[in-house]
């Protein structure tokens, strides 16, 4: 948890931004039936029936001390899915910071394993030395900024 905390206590510096990571299922609904409109008194209400088309994964990519954040939406929470968000910090948000310093938490899928299963050895290792790896402790989740707002996002727009 100290580590974290000391990630979280840095000054912003561009060279080296601090990111944090984390990602979410979500089901993909539709109404079956088209929600009764407002009324005088009554706000626009809707049926609890709907259809299912699926899931998708969302990786939140948040950094705090920037107050940027992005979603990235992919059809499911693989090594690959994850590789690919990591390729898109280093090369396309990030490209001229010295070392990404990324927050997390300790999901199978997220360390530089799952670069060399996405990528060849030379590129994988290329990404993983633009990363200062940090993870939250096991039931400590809660430290990453990434999930709270996740949270947010949920209650807020989806």
């Amino acid at each position: 948890m100290e580590d974290v905390l000391e990630v979280y206590e840095r000054p912003y510096d561009a060279a080296r931004p601090v990111v944090c990571l984390d990602e979410a299922a979500k089901q993909i609904l539709s109404q079956v039936r088209e929600p009764w409109p407002v009324q005088p008194g009554h706000p626009e209400r809707f049926d609890n029936e709907y259809e299912r088309h699926g899931t998708c994964a969302l990786f939140m990519l948040f950094e705090p001390l920037a107050a940027w954040r992005q979603v990235q939406v992919k059809e499911c929470r693989t090594q690959l899915e994850y590789a690919q968000v990591i390729r898109f910090l280093c090369d396309e948000k990030y490209p001229e910071a010295q070392v990404i310093v990324l927050v997390q938490d300790n999901l199978n899928t997220h360390g530089v394993w799952s670069l060399y299963q996405a990528f060849a050895p030379h590129e994988a290792q290329r990404l993983a030395q633009r990363i200062e790896w940090h993870y939250t402790p096991k039931h400590g989740s809660w430290l990453n900024m990434a999930e709270i707002e996740l949270s947010v996002l949920a209650r807020q727009c989806l």
